[in-house]
């Protein structure tokens, strides 16, 4: 398990409430979109990251994390494995806070650099699957998060 529940609780909760979704698109098909509305309906400011730079659940896009304008303080990676690695170098460059790799995104030596810069960072979890958790675990409303 890359992220026991005591970091998913704490990048939830206590990371910061501004998330640049790396690979959100204005595709509803795509699970990234669906993930991204959770997250607003729990409260962050989803900041979309995608080479189109669209507009997404109302907020500007962008086409990278550097073209960003502001602090991000964690960054939710929607992208293909092999390009993981490069996009959590980039959130240490952004000097967000936290790091999060999609289900079925794993890479370990991404894992090991992005600690090392004393980020937190979870890796094959889901944020629209752990927020209702949070609810149920901590006594919280899990309907804010549905």
């Amino acid at each position: 398990m890359y992220g026991d529940s005591a970091t998913v609780r704490k990048i939830l909760t206590e990371s910061g409430d501004t998330w640049a979704v790396v690979g959100l698109s204005s595709n509803r098909s795509r699970a990234a979109y669906g993930v991204a509305q959770v997250l607003q309906r729990f409260g962050k400011r989803v900041v979309p990251v995608h080479p189109k730079a669209e507009t997404v659940h109302g907020e500007q896009g962008y086409a990278s994390l550097a073209d960003i304008p502001f602090e991000v303080d964690v960054v939710d990676v929607f992208v293909n494995g092999d390009l993981a690695g490069a996009v959590a170098d980039e959130a240490v460059t952004k000097g967000a806070k936290a790091v999060w790799f999609q289900l079925g995104v794993i890479d370990e030596a991404a894992y090991e650099r992005t600690r090392a810069a004393g980020l937190e960072m979870v890796m094959d979890r889901c944020p629209a699957i752990e927020i209702p958790a949070l609810g149920r675990s901590s006594g919280r409303d899990s309907e804010k998060a549905l």
